[in-house]
């Protein structure tokens, strides 16, 4: 993958952030129920094309499941969209790129931004159905994540690169509704939507979210029984 898609998936975040409205001042959500954590946590999210089952990895990028698990705690996320469909390549038969997703400002308190939690800290990489977050410069991470169709290393950490070379931080995947996810990135493109970059990545008409929810911890598995003697 080149370098200029890494840059410009950069200016496509930096582009988000500004452009999204600023939160109010008010206490920051310290919602108890994101604690404490087992190393894997399931969620499902329930969209208007169909549910998508999340394992997120609490154990390799425990503050960024956190971050997400706030939201999902106040419920922030429901009756909001998915919105983007950034296809790599063409844009008839791409099967690579991703789906991007967010929460809502509603004059509620606000989650402080998130500390980054870089694949090279957490050895997690953008493989096909990887859940990352969205920034702009390092530590802005919010609400906004993207689910990545295909492998996309460009979205790593890369020590080597020049510039801002810290990635996305992932922080799960996607364990069952890929096809869901598919579906979603093949929706028609808006024609007039988005500006700069982002024109020809938005969703003609957004997915809704209706809910997102986190699961109950699955039973431990029955120790086995002794071999016969």
């Amino acid at each position: 993958m080149s370098q200029f898609f890494r840059t410009a998936l950069l200016v496509v975040s930096l582009g988000l952030i500004a452009a999204a409205p600023p939160p109010r001042k008010a206490a920051p959500v310290r919602p108890a129920a994101v604690q404490p954590l087992p190393a894997r946590v399931l969620v499902s999210m329930q969209t208007s094309e169909g549910p998508i089952l999340l394992e997120l990895d609490a154990e390799h990028a425990p503050m960024s499941v956190v971050n997400f698990l706030k939201y999902v705690a106040v419920r922030r996320y429901d009756g909001t969209e998915i919105y983007r469909a950034m296809k790599y390549g063409s844009q008839d038969e791409a099967r690579a790129g991703l789906i991007q997703g967010r929460a809502r400002w509603d004059g509620r308190a606000i989650i402080p931004p998130v500390k980054h939690e870089p694949t090279t800290k957490t050895g997690l990489k953008h493989v096909d159905g990887a859940i990352s977050f969205a920034r702009g410069a390092v530590d802005t991470a919010t609400s906004d994540f993207f689910i990545t169709l295909g492998t996309m290393p460009a979205l790593d950490a890369d020590s080597a690169a020049a510039g801002d070379n810290q990635g996305y931080a992932v922080f799960g995947r996607v364990i069952d509704g890929m096809d869901v996810v598919r579906k979603i990135h093949a929706l028609p493109i808006s024609a007039t939507a988005g500006e700069g970059i982002m024109k020809g990545q938005i969703l003609d008409k957004p997915v809704r979210i209706l809910t997102t929810r986190r699961l109950p911890a699955p039973p431990a598995p029955k120790p086995a029984p002794p071999a016969a003697q």
